[in-house]
């Protein structure tokens, strides 16, 4: 009878944890993590560079220009602050990066973004950005879309080994291009 009792106390402790991980598996990240690749020339080809960031969601809200105000320094994602890791030198806009890995901020506007390049890592969101860790910013237009994109998406244009692409970030009714060379 002891023996009874105590397996079915250590049942019902099992299953008391696992419920309470499944809760946690229920309330996952409404902004899911993401990751582009830059390759030389395709999907088994040597990486250039790799964009991990959090993707939000409009959720009919207006994000650009309203929640992420314009003028204002944006970790470009949510959650922790968007990472770039370049696997060797590479240039973005008219600027040279040097191979390692970085924070990536934007300062959004209407006509253009300032794209940022930062030294200080592994921080959430832009309350740690600190512009004295800049290591390059460069200036893109921003144009529209000619359809709405709900989440926040990153993705680069197929090298296909001629040494350049373009870094395209969507979201809501704006593009921006960044050219890539390498």
């Amino acid at each position: 009878m002891k023996k009874t009792k105590m397996l079915f106390v250590m049942i019902l402790s099992l299953l008391a944890g696992e419920a309470a991980y499944a809760q946690k598996f229920a309330s996952l990240d409404p902004s899911p993590a993401d990751i582009a690749y830059l390759r030389e020339n395709g999907r088994r080809s040597t990486a250039v560079a790799k964009v991990i960031y959090g993707r939000p969601q409009k959720k009919g809200r207006t994000m650009l220009g309203g929640t992420e105000k314009f003028g204002t320094i944006w970790r470009l994602g949510a959650n922790e602050t968007t990472e770039i890791k370049l696997f060797r030198d590479v240039t973005f806009g008219d600027k040279l990066v040097k191979a390692g890995t970085y924070s990536l901020y934007a300062i959004p506007n209407e006509k253009e973004w300032t794209i940022i390049f930062n030294s200080k890592l592994d921080t959430w969101g832009h309350y740690e950005y600190d512009e004295t860790k800049d290591v390059v910013r460069f200036n893109v237009p921003a144009t529209k879309s000619d359809t709405e994109i709900e989440a926040l998406s990153m993705v680069f244009d197929d090298a296909a080994g001629t040494g350049a692409s373009n870094l395209w970030i969507g979201w809501e009714n704006t593009l921006v291009k960044i050219p890539v060379k390498f």
